[in-house]
């Protein structure tokens, strides 16, 4: 069973690393904003921007998971869709570094209120997905300041510490976009 204190290290941590990956950002130009790292590959290859972007639309759906988990008895998350936010990935880089922070604060501040919402006994709730699994709520939102670490290092332009546990071979999402990018600006495309 979930504890008071891990809820409490769980919000720690996520100011710790949200704020970690703010100043990160905060620290770019807006050429650094926008550059693209030569040798890397998947989420790697994308800009600043755009990983401000990723994780604004990440949170947004850890969120809906954590809903669907304290709404359902382990629910397949991959059937829930979130919201989706006024700045996708592909639309990151025609926007201002500033722009992102001030959407994923309050976007934060959404997950934050979310969190002390959770009676202790959600937190043990699950939910499953066929990239990472069956997880506890408290596991999904521990995934809030794991992923904000590894997009800090990779805005720093460093490799990350944290890699996320898929099970079997992580999914490009840079190459999802583009192909789900793609498709809707073919003639009949969603």
């Amino acid at each position: 069973m979930a504890t008071r204190e891990q809820v409490a290290e769980l919000k720690e941590k996520m100011a710790e690393e949200r704020a970690a990956l703010v100043a990160a950002a905060r620290a770019l130009t807006r050429e650094e904003a926008l550059a693209v790292p030569v040798d890397a590959e998947g989420e790697e290859q994308w800009t600043a921007l755009e990983q401000l972007a990723h994780l604004w639309e990440m949170e947004r759906s850890y969120d809906s998971w954590v809903r669907a988990a304290l709404a359902e008895e382990n629910p397949d998350i991959s059937e829930v869709r979130p919201e989706p936010v006024a700045i996708p990935v592909e639309e990151a880089n025609a926007h201002e570094v500033a722009d992102l922070l001030r959407a994923l604060e309050v976007e934060r501040a959404y997950t934050n209120g979310l969190i002390d919402g959770i009676p202790l006994a959600g937190f043990d709730r699950v939910a499953t997905s066929p990239v990472f699994g069956t997880l506890t709520v408290l596991q999904w939102l521990r995934s809030f300041y794991r992923h904000d670490r590894q997009h800090a290092a990779q805005i720093q332009g460093r490799k990350s510490d944290y890699q996320p546990r898929f099970l079997g071979t992580e999914p490009n999402q840079r190459k999802m976009r583009l192909e789900q990018v793609a498709r809707r600006r073919q003639p009949g495309g969603n």
